[in-house]
């Protein structure tokens, strides 16, 4: 290439277009509009260019003669995506004239091959050593989780366009994905409605074919005539002929195709990557470094399971010779990052657990008896067992890691009780906490009823209306102190509290992220419980288990998770299930309207607000949207106080607030001072108001099945029937779901629905949710805490329990390979783990 555009001109006109493509092609990246900045960027990037063919491709891009402004989103999107693609051949050409001067400077040996210079680079090279990929480029891969050659090798296709279906032209059909080889006969820039684009005619032993690439005019500077090209795409018809319309393509050379005829990859992408480019930077990386990956899984493992080696499995899962062979590839890939995740999950509990010595408590059943004794109720026969369980694990001398699972008013709470209880007659300190301030006064209020119950003597040591600190007598041989820690009480408070748990003067604290600040410590903590245990991240549980030396942990969840997938996602936790409801506790009916039925709803809420009762009105949307048509919490929130229930009041809740305001809010609303609480999903998890007992949830179908029982479990909390009202907007019937299941139609979410009001059990309604959504709907985001699943569906129980059962069986046989990381398994297990566990 002769002289380049500067720098500057190039940049300039990429980062209006950039950002044009992120305001939505909206004509509104800069002032003035697209056009008028076009026309002036045209003119500078002229002034900069003597390179007759650089100046002949830019022409014909047409800047100043865009009339953006009246075109269409899809045509946009298009034109800028035309000159985005030939910024990217100007960069590549600049970065291209650079390395040759440094090699010519630096490399008096210039004819080593690539294969030799690819030696030197590793692994965990940056993706630049890939010949074209620019610090530009990469730092658009980065966006993507690429930075490395390894990265890249792991850097999977999503799906595969099947263009393998090699045909004669006079054979091809239209509307069908088809392959052709042929001799390029003619190739001309032409124009092409208002635009300039390029035109080839191509022919075969049967027959010719017109070709059009609309808006890609510099094309036709690649189509030699009679070099041979292999086309793939769709057939369409053009005033009766037919015509391949922006097929992809390909020249035929020695090189194995990657574009057409095969197989070929759709990868993930993002501003500023290109399909084609993509592909040709994989297939680099796959031919020059897959060579290098070494085999870990073990040998009798992979002729089990007749799994691929390694390296070919990366190869066919980018460029796979066929249908199965794909599917083989992603079958090791995925048994892999199965069977690393348990590995890892088994490394992290064997850590926690056998890293140091646990605390082994004397379990002294006559003082839990006697306790029991005292409160109005008895434990059902699955508290009983998780009891014991429970109380089996704080005999040993290695630390309790416990999950206990169980429906929203199942009895967790007094189980923990009881283990704080054990944890104090041993002489230790207590922690539970919680994800919210309402959950822990909730929990504080609910374990000092229990306490008074059970107590001669009890008192507040702090003056209304705080009383955050009560201690009680007669329980033990010496009195329990009982604390509540939270955020929002003064500053003077909380050192107080800091002082008497670094003393040893309270043995029990409930609160919430203000347990695990740096300036608490405790005397000597023995017992750590966590409630809703998935909304704290894995740092936050480890930093209050390190506040102790080694304690035994408890942690808490009221979301129903099918058994196969508890035991795979928390493989480092024994598993405990209360799965059934103490006597008399009745979960809320369930009951779904058409939207005609919501003033219908709205009387009923009337009616029993005016019983004494309160009420939840759940919304999808924080705020009303373009994009979805549903209904939004802010806005439903005004409709309602000044039209529907005027003469009540009503709170609004949402994601958004700040925290401190949700607090109060939520606080407001148990307390009393609201009738209704409009909300988003936030209450979802966390809030226990007795007094309500109707919830009526808008755009229902939007909600899994789990999330909607959550939603059940807020009502009908006390002994008086609550009630789950469910409407589905017609304006929301078709919601967007996973690629490979299309749209959900009416009948789908009917369906779900119908479950909702047919099945009570939260477990068996998880079970029907995975199945219906899917493992990356179900859980929302990635399970903090672990490792990305890129191929592996943690659905495919067959293979989920295949790979755990091996992992298991593996780690008990070698208990220290995790810990070698000179080996391969080691070091595969240090790398997808980085940041995950803590090793010893």
């Amino acid at each position: 290439m002769g002289q380049l555009p500067k720098e500057t001109s190039i940049n300039s006109l990429r980062r209006v277009l950039e950002l044009e493509c992120k305001k939505g092609y909206s004509n509104k990246a800069v002032i003035g509009g697209l056009d008028k900045f076009l026309r002036k960027q045209e003119g500078k990037i002229i002034q900069d260019v003597n390179d007759r063919e650089l100046l002949t491709s830019f022409n014909n891009l047409g800047l100043a003669k865009s009339n953006y402004s009246s075109w269409d989103v899809k045509k946009r999107k298009q034109w800028i995506a035309t000159i985005l693609e030939w910024i990217d051949e100007v960069e590549q050409g600049r970065e291209r004239k650079k390395s040759s001067t440094l090699a010519a400077d630096t490399l008096p040996a210039v004819d080593k091959t690539r294969q030799m210079e690819r030696v030197s680079y590793g692994l965990d090279s940056s993706i630049t050593s890939i010949r074209g990929i620019t610090t530009n480029t990469a730092t658009r891969f980065a966006k993507l989780g690429v930075r490395t050659i390894y990265d890249l090798l792991y850097f999977l296709p999503r799906r595969y366009i099947d263009y393998s279906q090699r045909k004669p032209i006079a054979e091809l059909e239209e509307g069908k994905e088809q392959t052709i080889i042929a001799t390029i006969w003619q190739s001309k820039v032409v124009t092409l409605g208002s635009r300039q684009g390029t035109e080839a005619i191509v022919g075969d032993e049967t027959g010719n074919i017109r070709i059009v690439w609309f808006n890609q005019p510099y094309l036709a500077k690649n189509f030699r005539t009679n070099a041979r090209i292999a086309i793939s795409g769709i057939i369409s018809s053009f005033k009766g002929r037919r015509v391949f319309e922006s097929p992809e393509w390909e020249l035929i050379q020695t090189r194995e195709l990657i574009h057409t005829a095969r197989l070929v990859p759709i990868y993930p992408l993002t501003s500023g990557l290109y399909t084609r480019r993509v592909r040709k930077w994989t297939k680099e990386a796959v031919d020059s470094w897959a060579w290098q990956l070494v085999e870990f899984l073990p040998s009798e493992i992979k002729k089990r399971y007749q799994l691929l080696d390694l390296p070919q499995a990366i190869i066919q899962a980018h460029y796979p010779d066929n249908h199965r062979i794909a599917e083989e590839a992603r079958k090791r890939l995925a048994f892999d990052e199965l069977f690393l995740l348990q590995l890892g999950l088994l490394a992290r509990k064997q850590n926690w657990q056998e890293g140091q010595p646990g605390n082994a408590f004397n379990i002294n059943r006559e003082l839990l008896q006697r306790f029991l004794s005292y409160l109005p109720f008895t434990l059902t026969r699955a508290q009983q067992r998780v009891l014991n369980e429970v109380l089996l694990d704080l005999e040993q001398p290695k630390a309790m890691s416990r999950l206990l699972q169980g429906e929203v008013g199942s009895g967790k709470t007094i189980i923990a009780t009881l283990a704080l209880l054990i944890a104090c007659d041993n002489g230790y300190q207590g922690a539970l906490m919680a994800p919210t301030e309402v959950l822990a006064e909730q929990h504080f209020d609910n374990i000092c009823n229990y306490l008074a119950k059970a107590s001669s003597e009890s008192s507040s040591l702090l003056p209304a209306p705080r009383n955050n600190l009560h201690c009680y007598a007669g329980i033990l041989s010496q009195p329990i102190t009982v604390a509540l820690l939270i955020g929002s009480i003064s500053e003077s408070e909380k050192e107080n509290l800091h002082n008497k748990i670094r003393q040893g003067e309270i043995d029990i604290v409930i609160g919430t992220h203000a347990i695990i600040q740096e300036e608490v410590e405790f005397n000597k903590l023995g017992l750590a419980v966590i409630d809703e245990q998935h909304r704290f991240g894995v740092l936050q549980r480890s930093a209050l288990r390190q506040k102790g030396f080694n304690p035994h942990m408890l942690v808490m969840t009221a979301t129903p998770i099918p058994r196969t997938m508890a035991l795979t996602i928390y493989g480092d936790l024994d598993l405990s299930i209360i799965d059934e409801l103490p006597p008399g506790r009745r979960l809320a009916e369930a009951k779904w309207l058409d939207p005609e039925g919501r003033e219908k709803a709205y009387s009923f809420i009337y009616h029993q607000i005016n019983k004494g009762k309160q009420a939840f009105i759940i919304y999808p949307l924080i705020e009303e949207s373009e994009v979805v048509e549903a209904r939004a919490a802010t806005t439903e929130y005004q409709r309602l106080s000044k039209e529907v229930f005027p003469d009540l009041k009503l709170g609004l809740l949402h994601g958004r607030m700040p925290a401190a305001d949700k607090e109060q809010v939520m606080r407001r609303f148990r307390n009393g001072e609201f009738d209704i609480l409009v909300s988003t999903s936030v209450v979802e998890v966390g809030i226990d108001v007795p007094n309500a007992n109707v919830i009526l949830i808008e755009g229902a179908d939007r909600f899994g099945l789990s999330q909607l029982h959550q939603f059940r479990g807020r009502v009908g909390r006390d002994k008086e029937q609550g009630y789950c009202l469910l409407i589905s907007d017609k304006l929301s019937r078709e919601v967007e779901s996973r690629p490979e299941t299309g749209k959900k139609t009416e009948d789908e979410w009917k369906h779900r629905l119908e479950l909702l009001e047919e099945i009570q059990d939260g477990f068996k309604l998880a079970e029907e949710d995975l199945k219906l959504r899917g493992p990356g709907e179900f859980f929302g985001t990635q399970q903090s805490g672990l490792p990305e699943l890129k191929v592996a569906s943690i659905t495919n129980v067959q293979l989920l329990e295949t790979a755990r059962r091996e992992a298991t069986t593996f780690f008990r046989n070698n208990p220290d390979a995790a810990k070698d990381r000179t080996s391969p398994l080691g070091e595969k297990l240090t790398r997808i783990w980085q940041g995950h566990i803590e090793w010893s």
